[in-house]
């Protein structure tokens, strides 16, 4: 895998995109049923991709990207895993299960920029002071497959535990 396997900027622009997809479709759903499997599916990439960032990309950016963006963007990590519990977690019931995925989309918005912006971006900063993004995207990409494959077998709710494991929640 680790051959074939993008740049880790470029696996990471592809997760963006993918979400906002898939954030689209659920805008564009009709139906409890359809909804909430699109919203299962976003929670589940979200997950993957949070996942990836807290443990691979970020330690790899500490000292070449701005602290205070990398501080930033691991709270918005947690801000979103907060949603997405509650997503996961939500009953037919929920009268707020629309506004909480509508609120998820707008933080993810917010942080794709953040992280995408020309010059002062956390990907730009982090390519600009030499983090190999060959190299990162290798690893990121085989963490991706097994996290994937964690996922299809356990259940995206599984996973939660291990977001709660970023410098926010342990500090």
């Amino acid at each position: 895998m680790a051959d074939t396997a993008p740049d880790a900027i470029t696996l990471l622009k592809n997760d963006h995109r993918e979400v906002e997809s898939l954030f689209k479709q659920f805008e564009e759903a009709s139906g409890t049923a359809a909804k909430r499997k699109i919203a299962e599916k976003i929670s589940a990439e979200l997950i993957i991709h949070t996942r990836i960032e807290n443990e691979h990309f970020y330690p790899a950016c500490e000292g070449k990207v701005d602290e205070a963006d990398l501080k930033e963007a691991y709270v918005e990590h947690d801000a979103a895993n907060l949603l997405i519990a509650e997503i996961l977690e939500a009953g037919k019931d929920d009268d707020f299960y629309e506004a909480k995925v509508k609120v998820l989309k707008e933080e993810i918005e917010h942080h794709v920029k953040e992280e995408e912006r020309w010059l002062t971006g956390i990907f730009s900063q982090a390519k600009r002071h030499g983090v190999d993004m060959d190299a990162l995207g290798a690893t990121l990409a085989d963490a991706k497959a097994r996290i994937e494959q964690e996922i299809a077998k356990d259940g995206p709710e599984v996973h939660l535990a291990a977001l709660k494991k970023t410098k926010v929640a342990t500090a």
